[in-house]
């Protein structure tokens, strides 16, 4: 991302790294988005509507979680354990199993929330708060 960021690269890609404050800006949207469409589809236009609204707002929110994921280091298939834990607690947690979905959940707004990326380079990329210097 070269200390700019590319909002486009951001939500629909899912290669190279992001630092927090952009992803945290891109997760708080996509779930202001899918909160608004909660609230705003009834029960049957929901059900006729949501197989077009939910796949781009899963795809966008694998991007964003799989891109902070690398820039912890991590691989960006943790993004499926989170994004699942998402859908299984959505609107609030019901069942038992909801638990383990929510400490999921904390983990990730700990991790990739809170902490930093790594410092250098890492398997995914340069650092995107410090890009490396190029030579001409």
């Amino acid at each position: 991302m070269n200390g700019q960021i590319d909002w486009s690269e951001l939500f629909f890609s899912a290669s190279g790294r992001a630092p927090r404050m952009p992803s945290l800006i891109a997760t708080v949207t996509l779930l202001i988005i899918a909160a608004f469409y909660e609230a705003v589809a009834g029960t049957t236009l929901h059900w006729i509507t949501g197989w077009f609204v939910y796949p781009p707002l899963f795809y966008c929110g694998a991007c964003v979680l799989s891109k902070r994921l690398h820039d912890r280091g991590r691989s960006g298939w943790w993004a499926a354990l989170v994004l699942v834990a998402v859908v299984a607690v959505w609107p609030h947690p019901e069942s038992f199993f909801d638990f383990f979905f929510t400490l999921v959940l904390i983990w990730a707004g700990v991790d990739l929330g809170a902490m930093p990326g790594e410092a250098g380079a890492n398997r995914y990329g340069p650092n995107p708060l410090k890009p490396a210097l190029s030579v001409p």
